[in-house]
């Protein structure tokens, strides 16, 4: 069967998600001072975070690590045993208490030697908890390979298992776990920021009429032409002609502006739960709305019938009967009358919204109204459908 954008198909055992809504517009009416910090909508070029990894050994386990045919957990116990003294054969090693693990941080900016980092414990073998383990000394490597922190400590988990089979019960991942503070750094690599030339702003939503508000907000507060927007995602401040005694100076200076952002007109739709997210800025041109509801339900029930086997009976010479359980199948169609709403020109998110609800519309039936007033070129927005 067949049925067009505007009908809604459910059975008895669909449950209907009604979706939820934030009037933009009217938040935006209550507080018309909508101006941020340049330091929440930006970054500085260089100045970032870098990824660490490394691999290592949970021990102390209570016989729920790494199987014996996970080799490479075997092996690695084994070259941690011979740095010890210790020569062990893999092939003869049964050990359940050990289990190879991934070791993951995140290096901060101007990170000194003997900086503290948390670290995340991640199984990579069979191992069937690393609850009330502890990490081995273990190396973490950046993307150049070289060693940038060492990690070890016991793990602190967020979930815990109990039982087996099927009287078994597990909270969140018992595979994964944190060690807070557990890494520490031992490389320097922090940015001499004395060394920059000019100070690189990054805007974390790319647009080029922020851009310009951002290098515009800039040589007002300084009175003098030094910054300048490169493109939609880049504006650059010079630092010899800021005359600020230092960088960081400079950047905190900066950072303090504040100015009034041009959100884009957009529409964010998740179509697998139902998730619609309007832009305060979206405009739609004269439209009407014409919505219909079509709901087929489908339910069968199972009543018990007496069906003759063909058999005669004992002492009459009737058929016997025997009890069979027959399904009964009933179907109702209900056809709710088509609903009109009609936007005018200019009508913004709150109207739409409003309009919306008053037809009893769910999530799914908004997306497709959404994509069939986009297509119709009514809605002056992007409309991004994840």
């Amino acid at each position: 069967m067949k049925m067009s954008q505007w009908t809604a198909l459910s059975t008895c055992a669909m449950a209907v998600v009604l979706p939820i809504f934030a009037p933009v517009p009217a938040l935006a009416a209550a507080n018309p001072d909508r101006k941020v910090l340049i330091r929440d909508i930006t970054s500085v070029e260089g100045v970032r975070d870098n990824m660490l990894v490394g691999y290592g050994l949970v021990v102390g386990l209570n016989q729920t690590g790494d199987s014996q045919q996970t080799f490479f957990t075997v092996q690695t116990l084994a070259n941690a045993m011979q740095k010890m003294g210790v020569l062990i054969t893999p092939s003869t090693v049964t050990v359940k208490n050990v289990a190879a693990v991934f070791i993951t941080s995140s290096l901060p900016p101007f990170a000194r030697p003997g900086a503290r980092l948390d670290v995340t414990v991640s199984s990579v073998g069979d191992a069937k908890s690393i609850v009330g383990g502890v990490l081995l000394m273990s190396a973490l490597h950046g993307p150049d390979g070289q060693v940038y922190a060492e990690a070890q400590g016991p793990l602190v988990m967020g979930g815990y298992s109990s039982g087996g089979g099927q009287n078994g019960k597990e909270v969140n991942s018992t595979t994964v776990g944190v060690i807070p503070n557990g890494g520490i750094v031992e490389r320097d690599t922090a940015v001499d920021l004395h060394a920059f030339k000019s100070v690189s702003l990054l805007l974390r939503n790319p647009d080029f009429t922020t851009a310009k508000a951002i290098a515009d907000a800039v040589n007002g507060d300084f009175h003098k032409e030094i910054a300048a927007a490169l493109d939609s995602t880049r504006v650059d401040v010079n630092v010899a002609d800021a005359g600020e005694h230092s960088v960081p100076d400079l950047i905190s200076r900066v950072q303090k502006l504040s100015l009034e952002v041009q959100s884009p007109a957009k529409i964010v739709i998740n179509e697998r739960n139902g998730t619609i997210v309007l832009g305060g800025d979206v405009k739609l041109t004269p439209v009407s709305i014409i919505h219909g509801n079509l709901s087929i339900q489908v339910v069968t029930t199972n009543q018990v019938a007496a069906v003759p086997t063909g058999e005669k009976g004992r002492g009459r010479g009737e058929p016997s009967l025997q009890p069979v359980v027959v399904p009964q199948t009933n179907l109702s169609v209900t056809d709710a009358p088509a609903q009109t709403m009609r936007l005018d020109q200019g009508a913004n998110v709150e109207e739409l919204v409003n309009g919306l609800h008053s037809l009893g519309t769910t999530a799914h039936d908004v997306v497709a109204i959404l994509q069939a007033i986009k297509a119709e070129g009514g809605l002056q927005a992007e409309l991004e459908v994840q």
